[in-house]
């Protein structure tokens, strides 16, 4: 388990600082195939995989948005709009989240990670058409995103990304603040699927809620630093090129989650 938590820390940590998404499309699907070899009970296992995602997130968070604020690519204005949304939102998504079943979270997981697939491989861009709404327009959107995020476990970047876009903010920019935003959504996350969960039966030795802490811990030594590296390469990489192997490797997932289902 611990090798294959410091690969899966390796890949998102890359990936948060490169792409602005956080890495949890991987995390999450990587993490049920781990807690299916080392036999966790199956009935949480969806819920124990998003909730240490989101928990990893904080980390790769902090590492990726700094790394894109010391090049100046963060927005602040917009960060301090949307935040109030995102953790209203994120955290009453991992509420509900515990009300869902596991079949049913992994069946939104896999639509969800075939949107962003298909969306990344035909290069679909929302074309800048209008301005940022408003402080509650804004944070308004910031709720939708946080509750979509804490049901696919992760950092919002496939979503706020084509949001600032779409709103005129250049693509550079509204990598580094979907990074910066990755953070309230991680922490309102995580401590959304700590409290749900934390009365819940037939959880393993080591879990907080829903939360595993032998799982975040692995994938937290690799992910932090190799954030910092996503950062970096993203400034000298052509992200649209990569963009589309990611979605490749998420579709490959996604099926694979959908034999499971079917």
């Amino acid at each position: 388990m611990l090798f294959a938590c410091l690969g899966l820390g390796l890949v998102a940590g890359v990936l948060a600082g490169l792409l602005g998404v956080g890495g949890g499309l991987v995390i999450v699907p990587g993490l049920l195939f781990v807690f299916h070899l080392i036999g966790l009970p199956e009935t949480h296992q969806q819920h124990l995989a998003l909730g240490t995602s989101l928990a990893t997130i904080v980390f790769t968070s902090i590492a990726s948005f700094r790394a894109h604020a010391a090049r100046g690519a963060v927005r602040w204005p917009v960060f301090r709009a949307i935040a109030p949304g995102i953790i209203v939102g994120t955290f009453a998504g991992a509420q509900l989240a515990a009300l869902f079943s596991g079949v049913a979270l992994k069946w939104f997981f896999v639509g969800f990670a075939y949107l962003v697939g298909a969306q990344m491989l035909a290069d679909l861009k929302p074309a800048p058409s209008r301005q940022l709404p408003g402080s509650l327009g804004t944070s308004g959107v910031g709720t939708l995103i946080g509750a979509v995020s804490s049901w696919v476990g992760i950092g919002g970047g496939s979503l706020s990304v084509p949001f600032m876009t779409l709103c005129n903010v250049p693509v550079r920019e509204a990598i580094g603040t979907s990074a910066a935003i990755g953070l309230p959504i991680a922490l309102a996350g995580a401590a959304g699927y700590v409290v749900s969960g934390w009365d819940a039966f037939e959880l393993p030795p080591g879990s907080a809620g829903f939360v595993y802490l032998p799982a975040l811990a692995g994938i937290v030594i690799a992910s932090f630093p190799m954030a910092k590296v996503g950062a970096w390469l993203a400034h000298r990489l052509p992200v649209p090129v990569l963009k589309k192997c990611f979605a490749a490797l998420l579709i490959v997932l996604a099926t694979k989650m959908l034999l499971t289902l079917v």
